[in-house]
């Protein structure tokens, strides 16, 4: 029952794709084999089971660089690959795993911003599940002396994100001080996206689903949180903002949200989508509030970004907060660590929405 892809590369031999952006990738061509956590279809169902194999460690093209892995993390959009609802972009690894920390290995003959034996994190389109991933220089950034590898493997899908809503869509550096609401406040996405804001000045509004969570956003930094289990969040958003709504909405839950999303949302406020956990389809759309308000509404992905789009992203994210990581006035909140022999636990903790902040993967030492 499995494709041609997983079975090549389950048994360590070379599988050739063309990513969206022209380079060509393959994996298993650079000799010898590592271990990496790997998916196995079953007849008839879309849904894939994660097992611990042996496949080919990854080629290096030019302006790539091969990171042994020591640590990744558990992205929601991992959960849904294994379903067979998020396939990766055309090109990219099979393997789970959006994000990896590590030491670099190997450079190609065209990297120039890494050497090897960097401590580096970075983002990925796919393969952090693995000893060995390839990673294009520009979606890596250097760790900090004195942060972990735990640490570093919590960082960059989730602030990266995180950026590019607040920042390259929401825009909130050019707007002044504004209210922000954020959806699942507790999710790594969550965490990260207020830990940014209030840095620079933001007010936070998140919304989260027990009062355990509510209590530890707080904490970090939100100037309010509400339990969407006992009440209406719109009520609150309004009532807790004195009628006035908010800025900027960060959403990923979709459907169920979006009028009252377009509700609380002040005029010239920006609604940005991550995703669409609750549903996809909106009935009655109320389009009044987005023509009367001049609200904007702004779709927003970062895994099939080509390597140019992310290297810049990278390279502004770190100009305005890398320097506060070294310094400790920003870090990731990491919730649980598991070795990646347990990554069946690490993915029902996300999948039951117990973590608050992220759930990272080690390998060997981490």
């Amino acid at each position: 029952g499995e494709s041609m892809m997983q079975r090549v590369v389950g048994r360590g031999l070379w599988v050739l794709g063309r990513p969206m952006w022209g380079h060509r990738v393959a994996y298993g061509t650079a000799g010898g084999s590592m271990e990496a956590v790997l998916l196995r279809k079953h007849e008839g169902e879309r849904e894939q089971t994660m097992y611990i194999g042996r496949t080919g460690i990854p080629d290096v093209p030019t302006d790539y660089c091969l990171v042994r892995t020591k640590a990744t993390a558990v992205n929601r959009a991992d959960l849904l690959q294994k379903k067979g609802l998020y396939p990766p972009p055309r090109g990219a690894s099979p393997i789970l795993g959006l994000e990896a920390a590590g030491v670099v290995e190997r450079v190609g003959s065209g990297c120039r911003s890494v050497s090897v034996g960097d401590r580096v994190c970075a983002l990925l389109a796919g393969g952090g599940y693995a000893e060995y991933v390839a990673v294009h220089e520009g979606s890596v950034l250097r760790m900090p002396p004195s942060m972990s590898f735990v640490e570093a493997a919590a960082i960059p899908e989730v602030f990266l994100t995180s950026f590019q809503c607040l920042y390259t869509q929401g825009l909130v550096h050019e707007r002044g001080p504004c209210r922000i609401l954020i959806h699942a406040g507790a999710s790594g996405i969550g965490t990260a996206a207020t830990a940014m804001a209030v840095r620079d000045g933001h007010t936070v509004y998140v919304t989260v689903g027990s009062d355990e969570k509510c209590a530890r956003c707080e904490e970090l930094g939100a100037a309010d949180a509400f339990n969407y289990k006992t009440g209406s969040w719109a009520d609150w958003v309004l009532e807790t903002t004195g009628g006035a709504g908010v800025d900027l909405v960060i959403c990923c839950v979709g459907a169920p949200y979006f009028n009252d999303n377009l509700h609380v949302l002040a005029p010239g406020g920006r609604l940005v989508m991550l995703g669409f956990l609750g549903g996809a389809r909106v009935e009655h759309a109320k389009l009044a509030h987005i023509v009367l308000k001049d609200l904007t509404i702004i779709g927003s992905t970062l895994r099939s970004k080509d390597p140019d789009y992310k290297a810049k992203l990278a390279q502004d994210f770190a100009n305005r907060f890398w320097d506060d990581f070294s310094s400790g006035i920003l870090s990731p909140v990491v919730d649980s660590t598991f070795s990646h022999t347990d990554i069946h636990q690490a993915h029902e903790r996300v999948a039951q929405n117990l973590n608050i902040g992220k759930v990272v993967v080690t390998f060997g030492s981490g």
